[in-house]
C-alpha cells in the first residue's frame, strides 16, 4: 500500500446504521429479513414469523413469488452467495402455519404486540401501522367508507391496513375471483390458490369487503364509486397484453401472453396447436411458457383435466442475448429442465399467415444492437441472417399495461399523461380530490412487493386526508451490547442451501404441480445461520483503545486497519470531518478505520482486544409517530 495514499470515511450515523441492514433497506416494505432469520437461526419460528408478518399482510404469498429484492442485496452476496432469504421465508410463515386460515386469524392480535414492541429493528410501515393501536396515538376512523378498484396485491395491502386504521374498505373487482394478478397471472405451479384463499380470508375477516364481478366503467361509474365513499384507491393491475407491431399479428393463433395465463386461470379453454412460440425474455414470457407447457382442458363430459395432444414444442425467442435476459437465472433454469427451447438474439419480423389468416412461422432477424449510443431502447438487425420457427400459436410477451377506459378525465377530474398514466402527487393523490393511485397503476409493471408497499402507502394517505392529520414519524435509534456474544464456528464457509424442486417428469404433468418445494428444518437451520447479522455492530471505544493493532491483525477479513488521521480524506459531511481533524491536528496521531462491506461480525476482534475497547452490539430502531 502507498504510504500516501488516502481512505475516504465515512462517519457513523442513523442512515449508515440502517444502511448497512443491506436486505432490509432494500425491501420496499422495509422487513426486516435479518430479524427473521436471525430467529429461525434461534430455533424461534413464532418470533421470526411475526417479524416477517408484521409489515407484510401477503408475506406467505411473497414466500414463494416474491423477486425478493433483499436476497439481491444481502451483503453475504458478496462473500460467496446470498443469503436463500425467500426460501426463509416460506418456511417459516409455513411453519407458522399460516396455509392454515385459523392460525393466520389469529396471528393477527400477535402481529399487532409485536408492532407495539419498541425492541424492534421496525421501520416507517411498521410506525404507521402500529400507531393507532398505541395509547396515546392517533384517532381511529368510526367506519369511514373506502372504495378500492382492483383486489391484487396493492388493493389487499390497502385494504388491510385501511381496515387496522378504522375504515370500512370495499373492494371492487372485475373478475370473478379476488387477488388480481397473483390469481390470474402467476401459474399455480408457483403459488397455490388454496394459499391464495386463505391469505385472502384473513383479510376479509378483519371487515374488508370484496365484491368480485363489478367492472367500474360497465357496472357503475368511477363517478359513483367516487359519490358513495370518503376516498377511493384505483389499484388494478397491468394486465392488458402490449400488442405486437408487425405484420401479422392479428391472425388467429396471436394471443397475449397474459391473455393466456388468465385464461388457463380461470379454467378456460385455449386452442394451441403442435408448436407454440413465445416472444419476450422476461419473467412473465416465462410464465407464459412454462404454462403452455403444461397447458390442459377440461373434457366438457367427464370435467377431468386433459393435457392438449397437439402441443409437443414451446418455443422462447427474445431480442437479449443468454447473459442480458431479464428473467431471472432460476426461471430460465427450470425452464430448460422442463424442455423449453431457448432462442436468444432474434427480433420478431413478420407472423407467417396461411390463406385462412391462421399462424404458420414467425421470420426473426438476427439481432445487432438492442439500445443506441444514448441508451434508448432501439433495436438493430441484420437483415441478410432470417430464421423462420414453423408455429401454429404465438404467445406475446413483451410488456403489460393499465386499462384505464374507465376513466373520463374531463367528467371524473382525473387528468392523464399522453402516455396513458395518471397524474399524481407525492401522496399519490390524482388531481380529483380524495382519489388515490396505487400498485401497477402508480408505478407500473413493477415487483409485487412494490405493489403492497404502494398499497400501504396510499392507504396512509387515505388515513391523512379522511382524517385531515398528518401521520409525523421521528426515528428513534441506539445500540445495545450483546452480552457473551457468539457465532457457531464455520458458519462463514456454510453454503448455500436452496430448495429442492420436483421432479422434471412431475413438474410438466399438470399446472398444479409445485415446482418449488419448502426448506426443511435442516436445511433452514443451516441456511439461517450463513446470514452475517448485520445489524451486529462492533463499537470501538476511543477513550480505551491503545492502538496496538491486535484487533486488525486478527480480522479474517482484513477489514480493520491502522492509519495516520493524515491519510484520512473525509465522506462529504464536512462539519463533522472538520471537528474530527481539528481535534487531531498538530500531531501524529493514528486512527482505526473498518470496512463494514467486508466485516462478517466474527467477534474476533472484540475477543482479541486486551483492554475490552470493543464491543458487540445490535443496531435497534424504530420510527414512531409523533416523535413519541
Amino acid at each position: 500500500m502507498n504510504g500516501k495514499a488516502r481512505f475516504t470515511v465515512t462517519i457513523p450515523g442513523l442512515r449508515h446504521w440502517k444502511e448497512q441492514i443491506k436486505c432490509q433497506s432494500a425491501c420496499p416494505v422495509h422487513t426486516d429479513a435479518r430479524g427473521y432469520v436471525r430467529a429461525v437461526a434461534a430455533g424461534d419460528l413464532e418470533k421470526a414469523y411475526l417479524i416477517a408478518r408484521g409489515p407484510n399482510p401477503l408475506a406467505s404469498m411473497c414466500g414463494r413469488i416474491c423477486g425478493a429484492p433483499c436476497e439481491v442485496n444481502c451483503r453475504r452476496g458478496t462473500l460467496d452467495k446470498p443469503v436463500s432469504i425467500r426460501a426463509l421465508k416460506r418456511y417459516v410463515c409455513k411453519r407458522g402455519k399460516t396455509d392454515d386460515l385459523t392460525r393466520e386469524l389469529a396471528a393477527i392480535n400477535q402481529v399487532r404486540d409485536h408492532l407495539r414492541n419498541r425492541e424492534c429493528a421496525g421501520g416507517e410501515e411498521n410506525a404507521v401501522l402500529s400507531a393507532l393501536f398505541e395509547e396515546g396515538g392517533y384517532r381511529r376512523a368510526s367506519g369511514e367508507k373506502v372504495a378500492i378498484i382492483g383486489s391484487g396485491p396493492a388493493g389487499l395491502a390497502a385494504a388491510h391496513d385501511l381496515a387496522l386504521f378504522g375504515f370500512k374498505p370495499v373492494i371492487l373487482e372485475m373478475e370473478s375471483v379476488p387477488a388480481g394478478m397473483m390469481y390470474l397471472g402467476v401459474p399455480e405451479y408457483r403459488l397455490p390458490r388454496a394459499l391464495i384463499h386463505a391469505e385472502v380470508e384473513a383479510i376479509k375477516a378483519l371487515g374488508v369487503k370484496i365484491m368480485t364481478n363489478v367492472c367500474v366503467g360497465q357496472d357503475l361509474t368511477l363517478q359513483e364509486v367516487i359519490d358513495a365513499h370518503h376516498a377511493v384507491i384505483i389499484a388494478i393491475g397491468a394486465k392488458k397484453s402490449r400488442p405486437l407491431q408487425i405484420k401479422g399479428a392479428e391472425g388467429r393463433g396471436v394471443i397475449g401472453g397474459v391473455d393466456f395465463l388468465r385464461a388457463v386461470a380461470l379454467k378456460r379453454p385455449v386452442a394451441m396447436g403442435e408448436n407454440v412460440v413465445v416472444i419476450g425474455g422476461g419473467n412473465v414470457a416465462y410464465d407464459v411458457s412454462r404454462t403452455a407447457l403444461r397447458h390442459e382442458v377440461e373434457d366438457d363430459v367427464s370435467r377431468t383435466a386433459l393435457r392438449l395432444v397437439g402441443v409437443k414444442n414451446v418455443h422462447l425467442c427474445c431480442l437479449e442475448s443468454r447473459e442480458a435476459m431479464l428473467a431471472d437465472e432460476i426461471e430460465i433454469r427450470e425452464g430448460a429442465e422442463e424442455g423449453l427451447l431457448l432462442h436468444n438474439g432474434l427480433g420478431p419480423d413478420e407472423i407467417l399467415l396461411n390463406k385462412e389468416g391462421a399462424v404458420t412461422a414467425v421470420r426473426f432477424k438476427r439481432v445487432l444492437s438492442i439500445f443506441d449510443e444514448e441508451g434508448r431502447f432501439a433495436p438493430a438487425y441484420d437483415e441478410d441472417d432470417v430464421t423462420e420457427i414453423p408455429c401454429d400459436t404465438v404467445l406475446v410477451s413483451i410488456g403489460q399495461s393499465c386499462d384505464l377506459s374507465f376513466v373520463d378525465p374531463e367528467r371524473d377530474g382525473i387528468a392523464v399523461t399522453e402516455r396513458g398514466t395518471f397524474v399524481l402527487d407525492d401522496a399519490q393523490s390524482t388531481t380529483r380530490k380524495g382519489v388515490f393511485v396505487a400498485g401497477d397503476a402508480e408505478l407500473g409493471p413493477k415487483l409485487m412487493i412494490h405493489a403492497i408497499a404502494s398499497g400501504k402507502r396510499a392507504a396512509r394517505s387515505v388515513y391523512e386526508f379522511v382524517m385531515g392529520v398528518p401521520i409525523m414519524l421521528a426515528d428513534r435509534s441506539f445500540h445495545v451490547p450483546i452480552e457473551k456474544y457468539f457465532r457457531k464456528p464455520g458458519f462463514e464457509v456454510l453454503p448455500r442451501q436452496s430448495p429442492d424442486t420436483a421432479p422434471q417428469p412431475e413438474r410438466t404433468r399438470s399446472v398444479a404441480v409445485e415446482v418449488e418445494r419448502c426448506l426443511d428444518d435442516g436445511k433452514a437451520a443451516l441456511e439461517a445461520e450463513r446470514c452475517l447479522d448485520c445489524g451486529v455492530n462492533t463499537i470501538f471505544d476511543s477513550g480505551k483503545c491503545i492502538l496496538c493493532g491486535g484487533c486488525a491483525d486478527v480480522c479474517p477479513e482484513q477489514c480493520l486497519k491502522l492509519i495516520s488521521c493524515k491519510r484520512i480524506a473525509g465522506d462529504g459531511r464536512r462539519e463533522n470531518l472538520a471537528e474530527l481533524l481539528n481535534h487531531l491536528e498538530g500531531g501524529e496521531n493514528g486512527a482505526i478505520i473498518k470496512n463494514d462491506d467486508r466485516c462478517t461480525r466474527c467477534g474476533l476482534c472484540a475477543e482479541r482486544c486486551p483492554v475490552n475497547a470493543i464491543t458487540m452490539e445490535r443496531f435497534l430502531f424504530r420510527s414512531v409517530c409523533n416523535g413519541r
